[in-house]
């Protein structure tokens, strides 16, 4: 019997995570949060863009550069929930927000968190909870599906539990949905069930932990130039304002749309036949 309960705690201890290691938190200003077993990978270089060349988002941009200096600077910060239109930049402010802060306040760290791993955000809290340094978790394109648990363990850490969220640390992430789940997932929770108003309450109440929305939406023709003009001025591609209108705007039609991605990819294209390489800032 004694053989038999040896030989099933010896699985459990075998199956359950691995202790963290103390990270080394000056190795680098970011890291990627990673399980089994549990560390903070360090990134040696973050990829991202000047917040100069983020055009069409200046009311967002303003936001959460303030959020960030804030939070930076020891006082007090919201959750951050950047929504809305794909390829609107949502996740390169996050990342050039952080750079901006960065550059007043060393002792900033920005630790990219997978969706996967949400429910172990628990033991990332429990890694960083003593520190001296400041922390922002960075989730990209978070979104749920039915029957998905893992938003559980996000609301707990965002606003309730015993210990509830460190205060130094705060959480950005972004989607393309307001709510995070998926429009007709809330609707049939409102044509179901004895009480449709609380299951509808129990979906929605997650993106309500987080203080600030930040709401993006698709660019007109102008702010699409203008995207592609500073591209253009930052890597040094020589292309006259005539000749960058009526390539850029055929690009966006067979791509059917306009985008700060899209406007990207654009001049990822006209660089490579220009023979200019794509290396300040990213």
């Amino acid at each position: 019997m004694k053989k038999s309960l040896r030989r099933i705690a010896d699985a459990l201890e075998r199956m359950s995570p691995a202790p963290a290691d103390v990270p080394d938190l000056d190795a680098a200003d970011a890291f990627v949060w990673a399980t089994g077993p549990d560390r903070l990978d360090p990134v040696a270089r973050v990829s991202r863009v000047d917040i100069a060349l983020l055009v069409g988002v200046d009311r967002s941009r303003d936001t959460l550069l303030a959020n960030t200096r804030q939070f930076a600077r020891g006082h007090p910060a919201n959750n951050v929930l950047l929504w809305g239109a794909r390829g609107m930049g949502k996740s390169s402010l996050v990342k050039a927000a952080h750079a901006e802060a960065l550059r007043e306040a060393p002792g900033l760290k920005l630790i990219e968190l997978h969706r996967e791993d949400l429910p172990s955000i628990g033991r990332l809290l429990t890694v960083l909870r003593g520190s001296d340094l400041r922390f922002i978790l960075f989730c990209d394109d978070l979104s749920f599906d039915k029957d998905d648990s893992h938003y559980k363990s996000l609301k707990a850490v965002l606003d309730g539990g015993i210990e509830g969220r460190p205060e130094n640390v705060v959480l950005y992430a972004t989607s393309n949905r307001r709510h995070l789940m998926p429009q007709d997932m809330i609707d049939n929770e409102r044509q179901r069930g004895v009480n449709p108003t609380e299951a509808v309450e129990e979906k929605v109440s997650l993106s309500d932990r987080f203080g600030l929305w930040l709401g993006f939406h698709a660019c007109n023709q102008d702010n699409f130039l203008a995207m592609i003009r500073g591209y253009c001025d930052a890597y040094g591609i020589a292309i006259s304002d005539e000749e960058l209108r009526a390539e850029a705007i055929e690009w966006s039609q067979t791509r059917g749309g306009r985008s700060g991605r899209v406007a990207w990819q654009y001049v990822t294209d006209l660089a490579g036949r220009r023979g200019v390489a794509l290396t300040a800032g990213r």
